[in-house]
Formats: structure tokens, sequence, C-alpha cells
């Protein structure tokens, strides 16, 4: 489990808790995996009982899976969680890219140029999976907030757990350039208020992408050993 640097006034617990989950969103604990109070508790420098208050709330969040007398796992991933993220993104990302087309902050526009830079700065370095996969996550990020649905991306990423490890799964076993692609059409579409585009674009960035990693599943042993 990678450690990271504790937060100005964040709590222990708080600390805790986005170690840990971050930890399982990275892959660095992997879906399947043992874990231990005792030796979260040590290695987090908090007491059990706080430790058992955050792996209860990371159950609720279907990343924990407590098994009566066998212990507490990070949860396998689950397909039909998969497919209700992709529902959800794929509905709403189509109504905010309209809302982008009609009216879109300058600056956030600069922003998503900027982002787009720094994920092709990284695309194809060793050891940068995770930092393109969280650029684009903030890509998307961007256009929800430059159209005041910042709460509502939040709530997408709520309910996207299992669909975005599995997405860091398929990035870092394919061709990364295609995403940045898609990136491009994304800000061409809202830059030339291209309307007639974004169900055909939502279609093949968000939903289309899907059924190529039951493909990645089933000729990936260790993958295959990640899902239910």
């Amino acid at each position: 489990m990678i450690l990271y640097k504790r937060k100005h006034k964040e709590t222990a617990k708080e600390y805790a808790y986005r170690v840990l989950k971050d930890n399982i969103m990275s892959l660095d604990l992997k879906p399947g995996e043992l874990l231990s109070e005792s030796n979260l508790s040590e290695t987090l420098n908090i007491s059990r009982t706080p430790i058992r208050e955050i792996l209860m709330r990371l159950k609720n969040e279907h990343l924990i899976e407590v098994k009566p007398q066998a212990g507490t796992y990070v949860s396998l991933i689950n397909r039909d969680l998969i497919n209700e993220a992709i529902f959800m993104r794929s509905v709403l990302e189509k109504e905010v890219l309209k809302e982008a087309c009609r009216e879109f902050p300058e600056e956030l526009f600069i922003e998503l140029e900027k982002n787009l830079f720094a994920q092709k700065l990284v695309v194809d370095k060793e050891g940068k999976e995770i930092e393109f996969h969280n650029l684009d996550k903030n890509f998307h990020r961007i256009i929800f907030l430059g159209c005041n649905k910042g709460n509502i991306w939040d709530t997408i990423m709520n309910i996207s757990t299992h669909y975005n490890r599995m997405r860091l799964l398929s990035e870092m076993k394919s061709n990364k350039m295609q995403i940045i692609k898609h990136h491009e059409e994304m800000i061409e579409i809202i830059k030339n208020n291209e309307f007639d585009k974004i169900d055909t674009y939502v279609n093949k960035h968000i939903v289309e992408p899907a059924n190529e990693w039951e493909i990645l599943i089933n000729e990936n042993e260790e993958i295959k050993a990640f899902f239910q």
C-alpha cells in the first residue's frame, strides 16, 4: 500500500480513508486482496475502531467485501455496477455537452486545453498510467464544472468505482492515444457547437469501449481473476 503526505488540517481518520480508497482505486490494493484490520491500523497509525468505521464506509461504496468467517477483502469488480455507471455517465454527459455547446466559460476552455496537453506529455511514459487516468477524469470534470454541474460529476464518481477500476485496467493494457483523440473531438464539439455529433461521440467514447473490455478480461487471466 502506498502512503501519501497528509493534507493540511486533515484528520487521521480522513487521511486513512483517503489513502485506503486511493490505493483501491489505483489498483495498488488489488481486487480480491485480503485486508487485515491490525495491519491497516499499524500502517496508517490509527486505532482499530476508526479503521472498522472506514472499512464499513468503503463497504457501503462497494469497494470492500466482508466475508463471515473468512475476512475483509477488496471487492472484486462487478459487471452490473460497471453497466450502471456507463448508463448514468453516458446519459448525463450527453446533456452536459449540449449545455457546453450553448455556453462554456473561456477560462475553463483554456483549462481543458491545458489538461489535454498534459495528457499528451504522459500518455506513453512508463509509470505514468495513474497520472494519465486522473487527467482523463479531470478533463471530464472540467466540462461539468463549466456547466455548473460539479455536484453531478461527484455523484457520477461515487457510483463509478468499479467502472473506473476497469477503465484503469484497460488503459494499462491498451493504446491510450485513442482516448486523447476522443478528447480532441470533444473540444471541437464544444468549440464549434456541434450538437449533431454529441450522441455518436458519447457512444464511441463511453459506451463502446465496454465491448472491448470483455475481450481483454477473457484473454487475460490476471484481469479475469479480478472479476466476480
